[in-house]
């Protein structure tokens, strides 16, 4: 019987009648998430800003869709942090605030029971690994190779005093695993070379791999090479010593990641590999970052505080050229990414998922509230918090616990100039009401050790 049907088969096929192969399943895309630190929002060419020049980012964010409403979930470096690697809000995994070295100015502790993206993304078969600025804890359990993450060379801790010497309140948290090194060289080009050299081992092997690329460049100390420092300062005379030194660390920072891209393409790995750029948060006003039109910086909870460039990349799958209004928080690219792999999530996270629109699909983000929040110490803060939640584009806020709560219209006033709290009492206490309950579910996660 089986004898017969082969030679029918075989006959079919010399009369020239093709039986079509079963469809072969397509790989699961490499992911390369790329967070710089404190870059504003129109620290980027792409924005048409004329006092910088960063054609790598500019090139990529091209070819990719451009998120025009992405907001950070914090105003500051581990709350967003912890946000994107676990889907959820800051507080809810216990980082509302700045972790750091000394427990007397510490306000974060993330918890250990956290499932972080790397370890969602290896139940998929994806090889994980972080380089560069880990910033969500220094010591076991919170390390990154104890939370997912199979290869980690980089920095534990949160800024550098100086990206050279790469040490902080003089102790080296440069690692490679659990390792303690201290390489030579400036940490912006170390970060770009140990990717460059991830991705072209990773180009020898079948397994998608994860890269959570993180520099700390443009934080401050600003610190660029003396030899970019120059040549800023011969194309843009006119700036001042603190722009001038800030656009040559960003140039200097995208000059990196374009070797990063070149290395994809030279792999052969670039047109199956997801590319995501973003920042922790607004940047820094006295460094004279560039936030756009829009008020205050980083460490605020106003949009310039918020608001940080990002854009996905995906050959053959994004259509190139494109910008969404969609409004994004940073925590919604775990669901997205976690999606794209193909990854059950089987835990509660507040992270939307936007895969539809990297399809040409549309979905909105009507009735969806935005929180945000900072805990900080110090004399304007003292060890309490603050928070703001955005639902349709009305924003309640409360900047500083000595000021009073504001709200802004910013479908209207985009800028947040006129305070409406006065004017507009009940669209305050829908929006406090909010508040207090996204400060109750918090409230029950421990931010100390």
């Amino acid at each position: 019987m089986l004898g017969n049907l082969k030679r029918l088969v075989l006959g079919l096929v010399s009369l020239g009648i093709w039986f079509p192969l079963a469809a072969q399943p397509q790989p699961l895309p490499n992911i390369l998430l790329i967070i710089t630190d404190d870059q504003g929002l129109h620290d980027v060419g792409y924005y048409g800003t004329k006092d910088l020049f960063t054609p790598h980012i500019d090139a990529l964010a091209k070819e990719g869709l451009r998120f025009d409403n992405f907001y950070a979930n914090s105003s500051v470096c581990s709350p967003t942090r912890a946000a994107l690697l676990t889907g959820r809000y800051p507080s809810y995994v216990g980082v509302p605030g700045v972790i750091r070295t000394h427990k007397t100015n510490n306000w974060g502790f993330l918890n250990p029971e956290s499932v972080l993206l790397p370890r969602v993304l290896k139940e998929q078969g994806y090889t994980t690994a972080l380089i560069g600025k880990w910033h969500l804890g220094l010591e076991s359990p919170n390390t990154p190779n104890e939370h997912g993450f199979d290869y980690f060379h980089g920095w534990l801790g949160d800024m550098m005093d100086d990206y050279v010497q790469k040490r902080r309140h003089g102790i080296n948290y440069m690692r490679k695993n659990f390792e303690e090194i201290d390489p030579p060289g400036h940490a912006t080009d170390l970060f770009t070379e140990w990717a460059v050299n991830y991705i072209h081992h990773k180009a020898s092997e079948k397994s998608p791999f994860f890269l959570y690329l993180g520099y700390n460049a443009p934080h401050f100390p600003v610190q660029p090479p003396q030899e970019k420092l120059d040549d800023v300062k011969k194309r843009f005379p006119q700036l001042s010593e603190k722009r001038a030194k800030l656009v040559a660390f960003i140039e200097h920072l995208d000059e990196g990641i374009g070797k990063v891209i070149t290395a994809l393409k030279e792999s052969g790995l670039y047109d199956n590999t997801v590319i995501v750029f973003t920042s922790d948060n607004g940047g820094w006003l006295p460094d004279e970052a560039n936030n756009g039109p829009y008020r205050d910086g980083k460490g605020t909870l106003y949009e310039g505080g918020l608001r940080i460039p990002t854009f996905i990349t995906w050959k053959n799958t994004i259509t190139p050229g494109n910008s969404t209004p969609y409004r994004a928080l940073s925590m919604d690219l775990y669901a997205t990414l976690a999606e794209i792999a193909g990854a059950e999530i089987r835990h509660k996270i507040e992270g939307k998922s936007f895969l539809p629109l990297l399809r040409g699909q549309t979905i909105d983000d009507k009735d969806r509230p935005l929180f945000f929040e900072r805990r900080e110490g110090g004399d304007q803060f003292g060890g309490l918090a603050i928070h703001a939640v955005n639902v349709n584009g009305w924003k309640l806020l409360q900047n500083r616990p000595n000021e009073k709560q504001q709200l802004y219209n910013l479908n209207e006033d985009p800028f947040e100039q006129t305070d409406l709290i006065d004017t507009h009492p009940d669209k305050f206490k829908e929006l406090n009401a909010l508040l207090r309950q996204h400060i109750q579910w918090g409230g029950r996660i421990p931010w100390q050790k």
